[in-house]
């Protein structure tokens, strides 16, 4: 994620979960007789305590069973000893027969366009039928450029230096892969051949918008005056694969690719300003309307969607699904309900914004993939209200009931879908933490969500029993489903973990006494559950270490543990994760590594995964195996 610091919300009231947690814990701490000794033993009543009760099936011994990496930070990556590691595809790799070789020094949009792009962030699999070795597509999102490090003789004029060529680039480099892998003598590689692969672009990739929005005059443009074609897609952060085999690219910061002025008299100017627009962070204003508020007042809300590409038609154009709601989507994973409807889990990553879930009208039909693929332009969105006494409510965000009315400014349900954090703030939504990744664990009925920090969270709006002024660590918070109904519009919730060093008083943290001082971590941004149904986390801005992946005890008496796994080189965040069904492969995605304060494409912090003077650092995704070819983990 590219974080600005930003906050678009105005709060309305409504608290920040921080401080609902703090009056939580203070209350049980006072209930189980006076606060704990030591920030190292966890809260009573607060899940991480070794001796707090937890859903599901307790184990008494550990369910993960490697040796647990180091703390560090260096210019490559780490794994367990009994692990080894592939890296599978790298920005600037061949797609096709005919992609170009990579040439860092002579970039163009023409040759990105045949190449795997930048920036990896979520990957997703969708297995193939195989006669023989297994394949699978590999589905990668390319969430943003970092062009000064990507690009030559940049830095020193930048953004001066940035031409209509280079943003091009930019653009082609955007997007997401589809790419098929197979595995040859127990190792994946890729296809060149496959008729699946393709790239979709940040700009120049037709696409439909469908659902609600679609065809409203606030989506035209002069490119497109009917309001129902996009061209491209950006800022793909997370995502997900549905149960009928699609890949969900989810639109986070598209704030940052607008240029132009604020207008107050301007009809979208509150609603540009709720979304932080215009951001500035990319000149692609300077060269395309489209991207340039003064010219194009409509253009960002054509972006804030969630994507959906038919993978296993590479032909199919890309369908914007505008019921889900527009916001800076982090994630769009789903889980079946009992009853058959699918639910959407999905966070807004933003300091001080919420998290929602969508749930479809109709049931999944698992034996008519054809019926399932516009299951997501009718169904409900929700956003999430997080009570002090651990229930959660979701609040449907339907045109004409409560606030969502024409007296607020709402005349359809086009525009609440295209308004949705002005429309969950009016209902009375809970601020969160930067909530990103929220995946259901399978078959327990429980969903986590990410939240990775909130350091901009000011003294006033902590609870004295909290020693956290601060949320610099973020936190996981479990949702508990009744009855592991997903579509339920309410639940409990629990905090699974407040991250950050449990030897540091000060910090807070309730970790499980038997996680080591290498086996803690700080702002946790995405999780994956594996063939057993263990969670495993990966960070973006873990303090005074580098980014990686840590397995967490869910359940039992060790609920609450973590334990390092992954390290990432400098300058790199860890995305993904993902693994094969079979659970026998891990995939991670490597995000701008190489980055650092003064980094550039002359002089970045590592040289990774290459090493060699003259190629730059390159996103890439890795593959991650046991030598004996067992389960990971």
């Amino acid at each position: 994620m590219h974080d600005d610091d930003s906050i678009s919300n105005p709060l309305n009231g409504a608290e920040p979960l921080g401080e609902i947690i703090n009056r939580r814990v203070s209350r049980r701490r006072l209930l189980e007789g006076g606060l704990v000794a030591s920030a190292a033993m966890v809260v009573p009543g607060v899940s991480g305590c070794a001796t707090q009760a937890a859903p599901g099936d307790a184990d008494s011994g550990p369910s993960f069973q490697f040796d647990e990496i180091a703390r560090g930070l260096d210019e490559t990556h780490h794994v367990p000893e009994g692990y080894v590691t592939d890296v599978l595809v790298k920005w600037g790799d061949a797609l096709f027969p005919n992609s170009p070789a990579f040439d860092p020094l002579n970039q163009t949009a023409a040759s990105q366009a045949r190449q795997f792009g930048y920036n990896c962030d979520f990957v997703g699999f969708l297995p193939l039928p195989s006669d023989g070795d297994e394949r699978g597509l590999l589905c990668v999102n390319h969430e943003f450029t970092s062009t000064t490090l990507m690009l030559p003789d940049i830095a020193a004029g930048f953004p001066a230096s940035i031409t209509a060529d280079v943003c091009a680039v930019e653009m082609a480099a955007h997007g997401g892969t589809v790419v098929e892998i197979e595995q040859r003598q127990g190792r994946w590689q890729v296809n060149l051949e496959s008729p699946f692969n393709r790239r979709v672009f940040g700009h120049g990739t037709p696409m439909t918008y469908t659902g609600p929005a679609a065809g409203s005059p606030r989506l035209a443009t002069a490119s497109d005056p009917t309001g129902r074609t996009g061209h491209g897609t950006l800022n793909n952060c997370a995502g997900g694969i549905t149960p009928w085999g699609t890949y969900l690219m989810a639109e986070e910061n598209f704030h940052g690719y607008f240029q132009g002025t604020l207008d107050e008299a301007q009809a979208e100017s509150a609603n540009h300003a709720r979304y932080g627009v215009p951001g500035g962070w990319f000149q692609w204003g300077r060269f395309y309307d489209d991207f340039n508020i003064d010219s194009e007042p409509n253009g960002p809300n054509r972006y804030g969607w969630v994507v959906e590409v038919d993978v296993l038609d590479p032909n199919s154009k890309p369908k914007k699904r505008t019921a889900m709601g527009r916001f800076k989507h982090e994630g769009a994973e789903s889980v079946i309900a009992p009853d058959g409807r699918v639910v959407i889990y999905m966070g807004d990553d933003e300091r001080f914004e919420y998290v929602y879930k969508f749930v479809t009208d109709r049931a999944y039909d698992a034996s008519n993939r054809e019926a399932n693929l516009d299951l997501l332009d009718n169904g409900t969105l929700y956003v999430g209200r997080f009570a002090e006494n651990g229930r959660l409510d979701w609040l449907p965000m339907r045109f004409g009931e409560g606030p969502l009315t024409p007296e607020n400014g709402f005349a359809s349900q086009a525009d609440v879908v295209i308004e949705t954090r002005r429309a969950a703030d009016l209902l009375g939504a809970t601020p969160m933490d930067r909530p990103e990744d929220v995946e259901a664990q399978p078959d327990t009925g429980r969903a986590y969500v990410m939240l990775t920090n909130n350091h901009l969270r000011t003294p006033e709006n902590t609870n004295a029993a909290n020693p956290r002024p601060m949320n610099a660590f973020g936190h996981i918070v479990e949702i508990i489903n009744p009855n592991g109904d997903h579509a339920a519009e309410t639940a409990r919730w629990e905090v699974l973990l407040l991250c950050g060093d449990p030897s540091n008083p000060e910090v807070g943290s309730t970790w499980n006494p038997a996680t080591t001082s290498d086996g803690w971590f700080g702002s946790p941004d995405n999780c994956a559950f594996d063939a057993q149904g263990r969670m495993w986390v990966a960070t973006d801005g873990n303090i005074g270490s580098a980014d990686g992946v840590w397995a967490i005890e869910t359940d039992g008496p060790l609920r609450g543990t973590g334990k390092a796994f992954f390290r990432a080189p400098v300058g790199a965040e860890v995305c993904g994760p993902r693994f094969t069904p079979d659970g026998k492969t891990l995939f991670v995605a490597v995000q701008h590594p190489g980055a650092g304060e003064r980094a550039t494409f002359e002089a970045p912090t590592t040289r990774w995964p290459d090493f060699d003077p003259e190629v730059p650092p390159r996103p890439s995704v890795v593959a991650i195996y046991r030598e004996d070819g067992g389960q990971i983990g």
